[in-house]
């Protein structure tokens, strides 16, 4: 990696970078990609994807629409209602 990667990383990051501080990044830089590189190196062969690492199935309920069974203390705080529903002022001519 060489300074102008660097230099360009952190334009595109939106990072201010002094020139004093550009090798300090640039080791930095060197280090997580070493890291990342040590990664390929797992072997995953016969390890499926997984979409969470928790195996847990998830409580599924009926997709019902309800008006929820409480409308005298949703409206209570509403300026104004009517027949249950929310007054609200004409904004539209």
């Amino acid at each position: 990696m060489d300074k102008n990667t660097v230099i360009k990383a952190a334009r595109l990051a939106q990072i201010e970078l002094k020139d004093s501080e550009i090798d300090a990044v640039k080791s930095k830089m060197e280090g997580i990609i070493g890291f990342v590189e040590q990664l390929s190196e797992v072997d995953t062969t016969g390890v499926e994807p997984l979409q969470s690492v928790n195996d847990i199935a998830l409580r599924m309920r009926e997709d019902a629409v309800t008006d929820g069974g409480i409308p005298e203390k949703v409206l209570k705080n509403a300026p104004e209602s009517q027949e249950g529903f929310f007054v609200v002022s004409k904004i539209v001519e």
